[in-house]
């Protein structure tokens, strides 16, 4: 890929159903993927696992949207005992950080009571299709809190896809579906006609309760 591509360039990629990566964090080279198999989290019909239910309900967190793109992103870079090597290198981060600025790449956050960034994910919005792009947790959970807040503000907002890209052992207790390429193309061309708002839900409205009794209904 050239080492010019830039975020209009990265978004007609969205468009097209095809997303960046690379080998390594060390690598600067990028290079698009095109998966046969697309991973789906279905808006209508998303499940919140249980004891999950139970955890967002003591609120013993605060989420944020977009107050912390950067951090988000970096810590979704980190290597870990689980994921010792990852495929965030320095010209993705630069170039969803852009994306960022323009307004088109969100993050969601979540902090611990004593201000400690916990957990969180990013992506990109375009139409009524959100692309994710990865996640992080440092403590158990909160990359799946951030993921529930997600969820509802899309249903509120009016989006009706959400893109994993891959499949993920991690996801399927969220109902996790795959589809052929064509499939999700055909889904892509339709969302992206969507007219959806990733910031109709006011922050002072957003609660546990209010997210899982969206995404319940919806269900």
């Amino acid at each position: 890929m050239s080492d010019r591509f830039d975020t209009l360039e990265l978004l007609n990629c969205y468009r097209r159903g095809v997303f960046p990566m690379a080998d390594s964090r060390e690598d600067m080279r990028l290079f698009l993927m095109d998966p046969d198999q697309r991973g789906l989290l279905p808006l209508k019909g998303f499940h919140i696992p249980r004891r999950l239910t139970r955890t967002l309900r003591k609120e013993t967190y605060r989420i944020t949207v977009d107050t912390a793109f950067n951090r988000v992103i970096e810590a979704c870079a980190e290597a870990r005992p689980d994921r010792p090597a990852t495929w965030i290198n320095a010209p993705i981060l630069n170039l969803y950080s852009a994306l960022h600025r323009e307004g088109h790449a969100h993050s969601v956050e979540c902090w611990s009571p004593e201000g400690e960034l916990i957990g969180g994910l990013y992506g990109v919005a375009l139409g009524g299709a959100f692309f994710g792009e990865s996640m992080f947790s440092r403590l158990r959970d909160a990359s799946k809190i951030a993921l529930v807040y997600l969820v509802a503000r899309l249903i509120h907002g009016g989006f009706s896809l959400l893109d994993a890209q891959f499949h993920n052992p991690h996801l399927e207790q969220f109902g996790l579906v795959e589809v052929s390429r064509g499939t999700f193309r055909r889904q892509l061309w339709h969302a992206l006609r969507d007219s959806a708002d990733f910031y109709s839900w006011p922050d002072e409205d957003v609660s546990a309760e209010g997210a899982i009794q969206l995404i319940t209904q919806t269900s």
